[in-house]
């Protein structure tokens, strides 16, 4: 059934806002070669935009050209800003942004484990407003945030879990009082994924797991540019998943015995010490600008070469290519990516090691890569999924949203 004049509009329109967003500015003619839409349709679609002020001219193309197919059209940036939150155990993160992605400020607030539920809550919530203002914005479109813990798949709210800070439930709820902003929700590995996805290690596969290594273990999956969550939101939870080499198996309520107890931080460090790696250990309650002390411990190892850091780094290779056997006999996804503070640290001589280990367990023939943004891949990817909020709204109201297209949730 082909689609309705409107719908065709829509779709046109966000496409070329697409384009502009990505490869902008950009001519009409440019617009018509990547589009493969006709001239009069793209003349169409500019002059809309340009009505809805999503669109301006931003000079011309070449000096020695001058006219309508000359001009250079861009997003206006300032049309809506932007928040992204990391939300971690102890700190968040906060970022505000315009359309176009560009960050007008950003700021870091440790909260101590002493640190009451409501008092957590009125300080995160408090200085999310103070970054608005000191990035000099209007009120906010839309906010991102990204927590450890399950969404409900169904309501996008964050579900209370054991072991986490209450609070942080209590923030996103705060939040939605507060401003006047479309507020969503979503996994932190998710996150990490969509980011590494669109402007990291898995720009050119739309098929792949995602490790991530940091404090804890999680995994994120991504199928044919869809995330996938699972019946509850589940998917990806692999710090539960028995493998072999832990004492005990894990509980409905705690990893310990699972694969975190492989590939968690506390883990990594315990195996680095073992071999007489030692690393500089970051204080408690310093914030997510600090790396997991596992990240520290790895670069150490890396850093020294030979003797009982290789064998740290085998031995560190061989725990993480159990559990990533699981997964991919499951998946087959062809690629993995080992993201997070630790991943980047191990960079592609860890992502090499458990490749070639990878090998000899699976039939699969799996890639393994590096992430390349660290533990900034969660703000990048609730960036991201502020900007899908906007576009939903600004770009093309009414159409199939962007966000359920990326498999986000509504």
């Amino acid at each position: 059934m082909p689609a309705s004049p409107s719908t065709a509009r829509a779709i046109n329109d966000r496409l070329a806002l697409r384009l502009l967003q990505q490869d902008g500015p950009l001519t009409a003619t440019q617009l018509k070669t990547m589009t493969g839409l006709s001239r009069p349709t793209v003349a169409d679609l500019v002059e809309r935009l340009q009505d809805a002020g999503l669109v301006t001219v931003v000079g011309e193309s070449g000096s020695d050209r001058r006219g309508p197919n000359a001009r250079l059209y861009g997003i206006v940036a300032d049309r809506a800003h932007l928040a992204a939150l990391d939300v971690r155990t102890d700190s968040v993160a906060v970022a505000v942004a315009d359309l176009l992605g560009v960050t007008l400020a950003e700021a870091t607030l440790p909260i101590g484990s002493d640190t009451g539920t409501q008092s957590a809550v009125e300080l995160a919530a408090a200085m999310v407003e103070h970054v608005a203002r000191t990035a000099g914005t209007a009120p906010l479109h839309s906010v991102g945030i990204g927590a450890p813990g399950l969404v409900d798949p169904v309501t996008g709210e964050l579900r209370e879990t054991a072991g986490l800070p209450a609070w942080h439930r209590g923030l996103v709820k705060e939040l939605q009082r507060r401003l006047s902003a479309t507020v969503l929700v979503e996994n932190e590995t998710n996150l990490a994924a969509v980011a590494e996805h669109r402007i990291g290690a898995a720009r050119d596969r739309d098929t792949f797991v995602l490790l991530w290594l940091g404090h804890g273990v999680g995994a994120a999956v991504m199928l044919d540019g869809r995330l996938r969550r699972g019946a509850s939101g589940g998917a990806g939870e692999i710090g539960f998943m028995p493998v072999p080499g832990t004492r005990g198996i894990p509980s409905a309520v705690n990893c310990d015995g699972g694969f975190h107890s492989l590939a968690g931080s506390g883990a990594i460090c315990a195996l680095a010490a073992e071999h007489g790696i030692r690393a500089w250990s970051p204080p408690a309650g310093g914030g997510q600008e600090q790396d997991p002390a596992a990240a520290f411990a790895v670069r150490a190892a890396l850093r020294a070469g030979g003797g009982d850091a290789e064998v740290f780094l085998d031995a560190l290779a061989d725990g993480l290519a159990l559990g990533a056997a699981s997964v991919v006999s499951v998946l087959d996804p062809g690629c993995l990516v080992l993201a997070g503070e630790v991943g980047l640290a191990g960079g592609r001589a860890l992502a090499a090691r458990v490749e070639d280990r990878l090998a000899r367990m699976s039939p699969l023939p799996t890639e393994v890569r590096a992430g390349t943004l660290g533990g900034g891949a969660v703000l990048r990817g609730a960036l991201f999924a502020a900007r899908e909020a906007a576009q939903d709204a600004l770009f093309a109201p009414g159409a199939p949203t962007a966000r359920k297209a990326a498999g986000l949730p509504l």
